[in-house]
């Protein structure tokens, strides 16, 4: 069912990817706002109860649906359930966009237009950025966005579908994901704060949750990449900032295609190593950076193919795993 069930949603995605503003993600924000402003009383108690309801209660909803198609339609019913979590939870469409739209700027030399879309994507300001940092930039938040909306989607979906808990996983993962990043975004956006509490609450829970579909996206990585530096990166880096789900996997995908990553990642991991608020100087920003080629534009078709080669691997892996099943 597993399977199946990945295979049609990525295929449907391809062919239809959800536009923005759609009522799904709509859905989500207004969720998570109800959850904040009702539940978010400042202590950290509270936050751990807004984050368990934000997150726990939307996934026992997706198992609560899959087991009453199951028992009252038939499991052909079910798969149509998961292919439609899926299809909302995971997808390269969802980002796909923007990362397309830069490595054609670049590819025609207009690298104004470039910065543009970056800045737009990552709401940063990119206008003093020089070519090789514009690449390293889509680099590194381009292979993020993917394990985010596509391997640890996979990861967590996988495992707890094998258990018989049908989609919780997707939804699972992609909720603490969101919610994490959402209250952050609000808190410091737009003026509509969500306590420490919560912010910290909802940080932990992610970095707990991430922890493991982080390390098998960095193997993924390593395994269809340059499989000795790949490993080499992710264990000289992760003796340094073990907790650092990200930059484990910036420096298996620096190693895999032999790139000088040690962006935002990186570097806000060495910040908060030597001081919180400390601001690293270039010498120290430099120490934190994998080792590799500067990065060109080159390596953005790389890294296209580093992805896709890992959903081959775990699409192969699955399908293996689905025949012993059915063989057995």
């Amino acid at each position: 069912m597993s399977f199946f069930a990945i295979l049609f949603a990525l295929l449907i995605e391809q062919v239809r990817p959800l536009a923005p503003g759609n009522p799904f993600h709509t859905g989500l924000r207004r969720w998570a706002r109800w959850v904040s402003r009702n539940f978010d009383a400042g202590k950290p108690h509270h936050g751990w109860v807004a984050w368990s309801l934000a997150t726990v209660l939307p996934s026992l909803l997706a198992l609560g649906i899959h087991w009453l198609l199951v028992w009252g339609l038939g499991w052909p019913f079910a798969v149509l359930w998961h292919v439609a979590v899926l299809y909302v939870t995971l997808g390269f469409r969802q980002f796909s966009h923007y990362f397309t739209d830069i490595r054609d700027a670049l590819d025609e030399g207009d690298e104004t237009q470039a910065r543009a879309v970056l800045a737009r994507w990552q709401q940063v300001d990119a206008a003093d950025l020089p070519r090789s940092e514009i690449v390293r930039h889509v680099i590194e938040y381009s292979v993020l966005a993917a394990h985010r909306h596509v391997f640890g989607v996979l990861a967590w979906y996988s495992v707890l579908a094998a258990f018989g808990l049908g989609p919780t996983g997707a939804v699972f993962y992609r909720m603490s994901e969101f919610v994490s990043r959402y209250w952050k975004y609000k808190s410091n956006a737009q003026n509509q704060l969500a306590s420490p509490a919560l912010q910290g609450a909802a940080a932990s829970a992610w970095m707990v949750v991430d922890w493991l579909p982080a390390r098998l996206t960095a193997l993924s990585f390593a395994v269809v990449g340059s499989f000795e530096e790949a490993i080499d990166g992710w264990r000289n880096y992760a003796q340094r900032f073990p907790s650092d789900n990200d930059g484990v996997i910036l420096a298996a995908t620096a190693g895999a295609v032999n790139v000088r990553l040690g962006g935002e990642a990186l570097r806000a991991s060495f910040a908060q190593a030597q001081n919180p608020g400390f601001e690293a100087t270039a010498d120290q920003q430099d120490s934190v950076s994998t080792p590799g080629r500067e990065p060109e534009v080159a390596h953005l078709r790389s890294i296209v193919g580093l992805v896709w080669r890992s959903v081959v691997m775990w699409m192969v892996l699955l399908a293996l795993l689905t025949m012993a099943r059915l063989l057995g």
